[in-house]
């Protein structure tokens, strides 16, 4: 891994600079903030802010109307959409940028158009987040330089707006979307353009310099996402005597939930006793609940849904285990909330995850092995109180060592060459 001051050294941006009483303006683009599932960006701007920088928040799309956490609907307010402003708007943008800036817009253009004829059945989007971009020049004064979160449309349109911004950009990948399309989504052009990549895990570093130049490397840190303070704040050890399990994630074909509700079909067919909530919601929702419904495991298997963050501790600090049986991740900040509570997971060994878990703080077992998950959870259930404190403390250690948010967003500052 590389460090965040080694690699700031590499690439410091002679440009930014901290000017005396004065913070640096950095602007944030994300395709939906704030959301639910998106804390971690929340968490990151906020020890950014702390580290002494100045942030103008950005969401492609409308935050969601049903926010849980407070904290987020306080984000919501402080929050600019792009696409809100409708497509008059971003018109116009973009006609006042040919004419006032011909150079930059056509570069800018020329970007989009080379992105259309490589992929002509999705690139017509390149045309949208060119007008994106356009609006978005326009309310960047002052602004020193651009990140935005995920390699995917973010990423498109933070490059095309340094083109006509002249501004540097950066962004954060989190995977698995960058890297189940690296070539349709240009990563490698994306890492070129920019001043600089961030990768929440070495497993991530690793795939961004599979898709790049060697001669970009150099421009790729390790900086890991940081846990909420609620998680981090010292509690008093929760009793784990009862047979309970959770599992905190979206309802997504990635997630591998399906395997979740065969292995606890499995271990309710074997007669044991035990407890499921699921918290999340989304696209297989109804579907999960019919295959808890046609197993019989209605009174054993929960789904909670969406809940806000209060929540989720209490349920995660309640259970013996925390289970992810993934097929694809970056690496999901849920089993550094569950760690952080003292509380073991059992995760597939994909992506980053097992730069986390191990033995000592979990159960680490084959993506898609259903075997392996339904002798994980019950070996989490059997497992003695004593037992499961050990694996826990491991777990928090280790969560407090990598994941803490201010330092973290310290990192980040010293990326964007701009810490005080």
């Amino acid at each position: 891994m590389i460090g965040a001051r080694a690699f700031s050294s590499q690439v410091k941006a002679p440009d930014l600079k901290m000017l005396r009483g004065t913070a640096v303006r950095i602007a944030y683009l994300v395709n939906r903030y704030p959301a639910v599932s998106h804390s971690f960006i929340r968490r990151e701007i906020i020890a950014v802010e702390a580290a002494g920088l100045s942030v103008i928040r950005f969401s492609i799309r409308a935050a969601a109307g049903d926010l849980p956490d407070p904290r987020d609907r306080e984000e919501a307010a402080r929050t600019t959409g792009v696409l809100a402003q409708g497509l008059p708007a971003l018109a116009l943008a973009s006609l006042r940028m040919a004419v006032t800036q011909p150079r930059r817009f056509a570069s800018a253009l020329g970007l989009a158009g080379r992105a259309l004829a490589a992929e002509p059945r999705r690139g017509w989007r390149q045309l949208a987040y060119l007008a994106e971009a356009c609006w978005l020049a326009a309310r960047l004064d002052g602004v020193a330089h651009i990140h935005a979160h995920f390699g995917t449309n973010p990423a498109a349109v933070a490059r095309l707006l340094g083109r006509l911004s002249g501004l540097p950009y950066s962004f954060t990948v989190h995977g698995p979307d960058e890297f189940d399309a690296p070539r349709a989504l240009d990563l490698g052009g994306k890492i070129k353009d920019a001043r600089a990549v961030v990768a929440i895990s070495s497993y991530g570093r690793s795939q961004l310099m599979r898709w790049s130049d060697p001669a970009d490397w150099r421009k790729i840190a390790v900086i890991r996402c940081g846990v909420d303070a609620m998680f981090l704040d010292e509690q008093p050890l929760a009793p784990r005597s009862a047979p309970q399990l959770c599992c905190v994630a979206r309802l997504s074909a990635q997630k591998g939930l399906p395997l979740l509700i065969e292995a606890a079909a499995r271990l309710a067919a074997m007669g044991r006793a035990f407890q499921l909530v699921l918290v999340g919601d989304g696209e297989m929702r109804a579907e999960l609940e019919g295959m808890i419904a046609e197993r019989g495991l209605a009174g054993s298997v929960t789904i909670a849904g969406q809940v806000g963050a209060a929540r989720v501790r209490e349920i995660v600090a309640s259970a013996r285990a925390m289970v992810l049986p993934s097929f694809a991740e970056g690496l999901p900040v849920v089993i550094m909330e569950a760690l952080a509570l003292r509380t073991p997971v059992i995760v597939t060994a994909i992506a980053g995850t097992p730069e986390l878990v191990d033995a000592e703080c979990g159960w680490v077992i084959p993506a898609g092995s259903v075997e392996a998950l339904t002798e994980a959870m019950a070996a989490a259930l059997d497992a003695s109180p004593e037992a499961l404190a050990a694996r826990g403390e491991v777990g928090r250690q280790r969560v407090l060592r990598l994941h803490d948010a201010g330092r973290n967003g310290r990192a980040l500052a010293d990326l964007f060459g701009a810490s005080p």
